[in-house]
């Protein structure tokens, strides 16, 4: 008899988006499973929403905090749950180590050992699926959006990279807000050989314009990383495409960053944005003063690089001053103290990565009563030793 995993895989090939989750169900009944249920989170990363199908059982949405649901998705494990003449499986749905939701699956009793590791191979080829289709329907973004993006929002979302990525040498991940209406924020990150580059860009003004001008100094940061450019010739690059686009009434302030992951060098430009933080355990680092280039979009001249070498087990931090200057009612700002302090303690915490900046989100919501007075967006490297093998994959 076929497998599952057989089965499922020959199916995807002519597999319409619509019809994943009904066939996800079925073909997870051959493994003993009664009822199999699939959740993404919705873009803000607040809520699971379950994907419908022909005979999948109906759900309610599911808030991430507070939920055995919620749990599997924020620590990235599989969470056991038994009911009269049921057994119940929360099963983390991954796309490497970028989560996408979870997985309920209903049994008659508790998994043996072998069939376990089965239904967890199985729903990795289902996260994969998910991804797949994806990039040619709208199914799993209209599920996944719990009130109507703005139109900067969603170009900015079709920009973006995967918000977690890792290897066995490095972590990235990312987070923005508010992710309904983002409008000037943005990033990108690639890894090529040995090399990591990083992108964090806040574009002057907001909404539509300020979507249209991250879009190009994006693509443009793009054509020049392929083409293999230094950091300061990328810079260059961009700061024309911006400046030949818009003139000198818009412009973009960034950080463009690279990583040897073979060695520890980082080299950074800073374009008139926040300087880069480096998180050694728990303290801050004190990085060499180097004068910021202009924005792109205004630089007259081909920018300097900034360069330091990260010790094994540091933490990179690029961000917007949506973070940062993210004020309470009362006036507070959130600063760069009680951002170290945040990501330090998630980190002791041995939270996964995507939840840290998640919860780092949340907080810099909750510090601005959720009146976000600005976009703010971060990406946090981690430059690894081996440690991350301890991260649920």
């Amino acid at each position: 008899m076929t497998d599952p995993l057989s089965s499922l895989l020959r199916a995807s090939h002519l597999l319409a988006p619509d019809d994943l989750a009904a066939t996800v169900a079925a073909e997870a009944r051959r493994m003993g499973v009664r009822q199999t249920v699939l959740y993404l989170a919705d873009y803000e990363q607040v809520t699971l929403l379950p994907l419908p199908g022909a005979g999948v059982p109906e759900r309610q949405e599911l808030p991430i905090e507070g939920t055995m649901a919620g749990r599997a998705f924020r620590r990235v494990e599989v969470v056991h749950s038994t009911a009269p003449a049921m057994y119940r499986l929360w099963v983390p749905l991954q796309d490497g180590i970028e989560r996408l939701g979870v997985a309920e699956l209903d049994l008659p009793d508790a998994p043996s050992a072998d069939l376990e590791d089965a239904i967890h191979a199985f729903v990795t080829l289902v996260a994969e699926l998910i991804v797949t289709n994806d990039a040619y329907s709208d199914v799993f973004a209209r599920l996944r959006r719990r009130k109507t993006l703005s139109l900067a929002a969603e170009m900015q979302w079709e920009l973006l990279p995967p918000l977690t990525f890792g290897t066995e040498r490095v972590v990235i991940t990312g987070g923005l807000e508010p992710a309904y209406d983002i409008g000037g924020d943005s990033f990108d990150y690639a890894l090529n050989g040995s090399m990591v580059d990083l992108l964090v860009i806040d574009s002057v003004g907001h909404g539509l314009p300020a979507a249209v001008l991250a879009g190009v100094a994006i693509g443009a940061y793009r054509h020049a990383r392929r083409d293999m450019l230094d950091l300061p010739e990328m810079a260059t690059e961009i700061n024309a495409a911006v400046a030949g686009q818009f003139g000198a009434s818009q412009f973009a302030t960034a950080v463009l960053a690279r990583l040897d992951v073979d060695t520890g060098r980082l080299r950074w430009i800073n374009a008139g944005h926040p300087e880069p933080l480096i998180l050694r355990g728990t303290s801050l680092v004190q990085l060499p003063h180097y004068p910021p280039s202009r924005p792109l979009g205004l630089q007259e001249t081909k920018p300097s690089c900034c360069d330091t070498r990260l010790e094994p087990g540091d933490r990179l931090l690029l961000y917007t001053d949506g973070i940062t200057e993210a004020r309470s009612p009362e006036g507070e700002f959130f600063g760069e103290q009680r951002l170290a302090d945040f990501i330090s303690a998630a980190v002791a915490a041995e939270e996964p990565a995507p939840e840290m900046v998640r919860g780092l989100m949340r907080r810099v919501l909750r510090h601005q009563a959720d009146q976000l007075q600005d976009d703010a967006s971060i990406v946090v490297l981690e430059w690894l030793t081996g440690d991350e093998q301890r991260l649920p994959l």
